[in-house]
């Protein structure tokens, strides 16, 4: 583990140097290293001081690489304008070796700090990149949300550590049987998934954010809380069959609603941040049934999100980049202008809404059976939210790609080739990791 983090560390001089495509290579490079150490052993492997991975943290330090790598790869208009480009580099690796040693870590007080300082840098990207000046408000609302959830966790693990003496995540097994500790470890976790109700900085944050910082948000923050809550499943199994129905209910009612307020979005970045929440209330709901076909399809879900929502932030942003604006009134028609692009919104748009052979119907297929065998009356409004997944996302393409062009576009270019190999390298993994799916079950 510690080499991986010492040959990232290694990269700091590439940010001070300004080798901004060096970088990238770099990181693409770090990702295969990484690949081939794959294990299909379940025990934790690479045991370094207190870090080590097992399955669940492999894939998402592997997604956290990948998708990292990508980012430097979609701000191109950053080294383009030479906008603060050495500074956007360092923030990146700060972020990704913080993201390395949380998904990394085998001690829960450990995992709690470099949670909470991987929050830093994702503020440094929203505060400096982002484009309108609401940027300051959402990046308080993602901090303070966090930071305020995250602080009774901080008491829970020291009366966790006081009472059973050990933090290492492979002897969690003391029991936690009081309510009011499972609400105060997991409130982070919740918030940060996010579960209906606790959501509301995520759509902010991510209108506000670059297209590094919705990347990262979509792809990898919103794991951290779905990796905790896997992680903490284990020390609240009584509480968890007690209460635990209550929250299903709420992810599951939530994601309804969050779909009826896609069907009215007019904000692209909006309409792929609301669908964002709907998903990952399915994967909530599959983790807290605590079965194992739930943690299964919790974990393929995570990994295939990653990579579409990532997918989408950046299709939104090439559209900006050449349109100047993100409303679904002006972005008409691009079929006519843009058909090449037109393409990878359909492949993108059909992956969101789980149709064959992305990694999102393999995990909603795991999740639905996990949700029904928890309580049958499930049925009815997983029914709707598939559907309702169906609707916003063809709402969605038909809206954008058809109709007539808004006559007050200038003139643009047409996808380049950095475009293109970016959205491929969100594409291929999505539908192709399906033919080794036995390898993300865990």
């Amino acid at each position: 583990m510690m080499k991986f983090l010492f040959v990232l560390l290694m990269m700091t001089p590439l940010g001070f140097l300004n080798y901004f495509w060096l970088m990238q290579f770099a990181m693409v490079f770090v990702s295969f290293i990484f690949m081939l150490s794959f294990s299909l052993n379940y025990m934790y492997m690479y045991i370094s001081y207190c870090f080590g991975v097992d399955l669940v943290s492999y894939l998402m330090i592997l997604l956290s690489l990948w998708v990292c790598s990508l980012m430097v790869m979609a701000s191109g208009k950053i080294y383009f304008t030479q906008f603060w480009s050495q500074m956007f580099i360092i923030t990146l690796i700060i972020l990704i070796v913080s993201l390395l040693l949380a998904f990394g870590s085998m001690n829960l007080f450990v995992f709690y700090i470099f949670f909470e300082v991987s929050l830093i840098p994702t503020l440094m990207l929203i505060l400096g990149w982002g484009y309108q000046p609401e940027r300051l408000q959402a990046g308080i609302y993602l901090l303070f949300y966090t930071m305020l959830a995250s602080l009774p966790m901080m008491v829970t693990i020291f009366f966790y550590y006081m009472k059973y003496g050990t933090l290492e995540f492979f002897s969690l097994d003391g029991e936690l049987n009081e309510v009011l500790l499972y609400m105060c470890m997991n409130l982070v976790f919740y918030v940060k998934m996010p579960l209906f109700f606790v959501h509301l900085w995520l759509p902010k944050a991510h209108v506000e954010a670059p297209v590094s910082g919705s990347m990262i948000l979509a792809g990898i923050m919103l794991k951290l809380g779905g990796y905790g809550l896997m992680r903490m499943m284990v020390v609240f199994p009584m509480v968890g069959l007690k209460i635990n129905w209550i929250f299903i209910g709420l992810s599951m009612i939530g994601g309804l609603i969050v779909s009826l307020i896609c069907l009215r979005q007019s904000d692209i970045k909006s309409l792929i941040a609301y669908s964002s929440v709907a998903h990952m209330g399915l994967t909530v709901s599959g983790i807290l049934t605590m079965s194992y076909w739930g943690m299964s399809g919790a974990l393929m879900m995570m990994l295939a999100h990653g990579l579409c929502s990532s997918g989408l932030f950046c299709l939104a942003n090439l559209n900006y980049e050449r349109i100047s604006t993100r409303s679904l009134y002006l972005n008409k028609g691009l079929i006519n202008i843009l058909p090449s692009l037109s393409l990878w919104w359909f492949l993108f748009v059909s992956s969101n809404m789980a149709a064959p052979p992305s990694l999102n119907l393999m995990g909603e297929i795991m999740l639905i059976n996990s949700v029904l065998s928890y309580e049958t009356l499930n049925m009815i409004v997983l029914m709707i939210l598939s559907f309702m997944g169906a609707a916003y996302s063809l709402y969605f393409y038909a809206f954008s790609q058809h109709g007539k062009v808004y006559a007050g576009l200038m003139a643009f270019s047409m996808g380049g080739f950095r475009e293109y190999l970016l959205l491929l390298l969100h594409w291929f993994p999505l539908n192709v990791l399906i033919l080794k799916g036995e390898l993300m079950c865990l």
